[in-house]
């Protein structure tokens, strides 16, 4: 057990195979070596074996919170989902905003872990420290967001409307590789397919109900000045200013135009590095200004909701009519975010605002990631072009947008032959059409719309993530395109690999505290310190919570070389990369540029103590990683040398 502020020191353990739940503290040596949220979730998984099947009753589902979820920290209201991943075979950790997290923390618990598979559906009921299971038979196959509203008039408690609903829809029931777990309607851990390991183990929803009982600080004082330290750094950032900021008033979508100037924009699968550089070679018209934050804001902006603690809203809730197919549709929803407003659109050819609103509307109702989604439409718009798909029942053409909206449900319910084959993720599909040259993925899963032929630091940030390709590993667009903390030239490679492993153990830190990364946009470590010691009633420095961040992301990268993975997984999609047979130059201001890879890996392997992607046992036991076998790997590069 721990008796460090901000934990409840409650975990509930759900054997799902026999309904039963269990109650454990939080082991003392795990909360001070893992922080809490992802890296404390990534030890549960850890210990439930980096060798299971992602889709089988050995594989662990962790919902967890940290030590300043639900708190008065700024922007505490996450929460981590953890598991071993169906699209990637890696250790994965997906994060979402809302209340739920804050729920889960103020309802008494540091969080759940689901064992095992359910004989039939189930929902789980979190209130007063107390997990109970219930049938979900009448709830499998409905869509989140009918799911949510039978829920909330189903579940009864003390605390009224009190309620988060966290649901997979039917894209986690039926295994799509890239599925999410959906709060609140529109707030996803969208990555890594969470929701096909919740649909595998018939977990339906988790229903969380609590009333306000934040988690008191050790240290009042301590943590008191950290966090208005916080709030004054939010408030004068240009990023997170409320109100004011570019975050604030635009949403992550505030990006699109940035990007695109800087001809930074994967565009039409990534064969481009901006939209002007495909109009002016085919001469389409494709602009993403259509689609960008500001457009947005001026035309169909109708809300601007928060998460728990968080005052810089970015979250931009929108209204769009849409005809479809004849048919009149209405649509408001949240989260018309940069990373789906691309992938839905201009990296699949498409620059009609409205109906991405309706694509995001509907991959959330789905449970279905629209990174990911948006990628396999531009991959399969590729292959169709190619004709790597003229054995399939249908194809789809570029920009399509009717298609595509038709094409979410099919893949959620995989139903129809193209709906199933993109189900599967890039890796699996190419696979059955020998056609992985149209892929943007890194170990399975897509990238996100920063293009590494113009910020350096992406393309080793993607090759290097734990999870699959991935921009919030290690946010280096904060230093190449915001300056935050200094900026730094995109296309220099040189430094790109220790700057990227600086943000990945920074962000590992905020992940598990557990805390938005948007406020790094603002906060350092020293506002990080100041908060954790003070709640937690530590007295940690700056370097050695910097330590337990490197920790927490040598552990994951630990579970995936158990898995089988090294090195030669630590790609990028060929058309990105120097020297590769199939790269594709960047045009317009990236013209010529491409992403030096092999140089950055050396400079990160160097910088991290890993030999070929492989953490050593010198550097597990620098960090005090004491779990598992070890990877047999010297300071060397070669074998370690057998015990005595």
């Amino acid at each position: 057990m721990t008796d460090l502020g901000g934990f409840r020191d409650h975990v509930a353990q759900v054997d799902l195979g026999s309904g039963d739940v269990a109650y454990q503290g939080v082991d003392d040596e795990d909360a001070k070596k893992y922080i809490g949220g992802r890296g404390l979730g990534v030890k549960y998984v850890f210990d439930a074996g980096p060798d299971v099947d992602p889709l089988g009753p050995d594989n662990r589902l962790a919902f967890m919170t940290g030590p300043l979820t639900g708190s008065q920290a700024v922007m505490s209201g996450r929460i981590a989902v953890c598991t071993k991943s169906p699209l990637t075979g890696t250790v994965t950790d997906s994060h979402h905003g809302g209340w739920s997290g804050a729920r889960l923390k103020w309802a008494g618990f540091d969080g759940i872990l689901f064992d095992g598979q359910a004989d039939d559906p189930v929902y789980a009921v979190v209130e007063d420290g107390e997990l109970e299971l219930r049938d979900a038979s009448h709830l499998w196959g409905k869509g989140v967001h009918e799911t949510r509203e039978a829920l909330e008039e189903e579940v009864e408690g003390s605390y009224g409307k009190n309620l988060s609903c966290m649901a997979i829809g039917p894209g986690g029931e039926n295994e799509v590789r890239y599925s999410s777990i959906i709060n609140e309607d529109d707030r996803a851990s969208g990555r890594g397919g969470t929701g096909a390991v919740m649909g595998n183990k018939g977990v339906k929803a988790v229903v969380v109900k609590a009333g306000t009982d934040m988690p008191k600080p050790a240290d009042s004082d301590t943590f008191g000045e950290g966090a208005r330290q916080a709030m004054q750094v939010i408030q004068e950032s240009d990023v997170t200013a409320p109100n004011e900021g570019a975050l604030s008033m635009y949403g992550t979508n505030v990006l699109m135009n940035i990007t695109e100037e800087m001809d930074g924009h994967p565009t039409k699968n990534g064969q481009y590095t901006s939209g002007f550089a495909m109009n002016e070679e085919e001469g389409t018209d494709i602009v993403a200004e259509r689609i960008s934050g500001e457009n947005v804001r001026e035309n169909i902006l109708v809300d601007e909701p928060t998460c728990h603690s968080c005052p810089v809203a970015c979250k931009k809730e929108v209204e769009v009519n849409y005809e479809h197919k004849g048919e009149d549709m209405n649509v408001q929803m949240e989260s018309y975010e940069y990373e789906s407003a691309w992938a839905l659109g201009t990296n699949s050819a498409n620059d009609d605002r409205d109906s991405i609103a309706i694509m995001i509307d509907r991959c959330n109702d789905m449970g279905i990631d629209t990174i990911d989604m948006g990628n396999m439409f531009a991959m399969s718009m590729e292959m169709s072009e190619k004709g790597y798909l003229d054995g399939l029942d249908d194809q789809i053409d570029w920009g399509d947008e009717e298609h595509m909206i038709d094409l979410i449900e099919e893949v959620g319910h995989r139903n129809s032959e193209l709906g199933d084959f993109l189900a599967k993720g890039p890796e699996r599909a190419a696979d059955e059409v020998d056609g992985h040259d149209t892929r943007l993925d890194v170990k399975g899963q897509t990238i996100a719309a920063y293009d590494p032929r113009c910020m350096k630091g992406m393309g080793i940030g993607y090759a290097t993530s734990n999870r699959g390709a991935c921009h919030l590993r290690g946010y280096t667009p904060a230093a190449e395109i915001l300056g935050i903390p200094e900026k730094v030239d995109p296309y220099d490679w040189e430094g790109k690999g220790e700057l990227c492993a600086t943000f990945q153990d920074l962000h590992a830190i905020s992940d598990s505290f557990d805390i938005c990364k948007f406020n790094a946009f603002a906060e350092g470590i020293e506002e990080y310190i100041k908060q954790y010691n003070g709640m937690t009633g530590r007295d940690l420095t700056e370097e050695e919570l910097m330590t337990a961040g490197e920790r927490v992301y040598n552990l994951e990268r630990y579970f995936n070389n158990l898995a089988g993975f090294d090195g030669a997984d630590d790609s990028l999609p060929g058309r990105f990369v120097e020297g590769d047979d199939e790269a594709i130059p960047g045009q317009g201001g990236s013209e010529g540029e491409l992403c030096e890879l092999n140089e950055m890996k050396d400079e990160y392997y160097s910088h991290r103590g890993w030999a070929d992607g492989v953490v050593t046992d010198d550097t597990l036991e620098r960090l005090d990683i004491d779990v598992g076998p070890g990877t047999g790997v010297s300071g060397s590069g070669g074998q370690a040398p057998a015990d005595d």
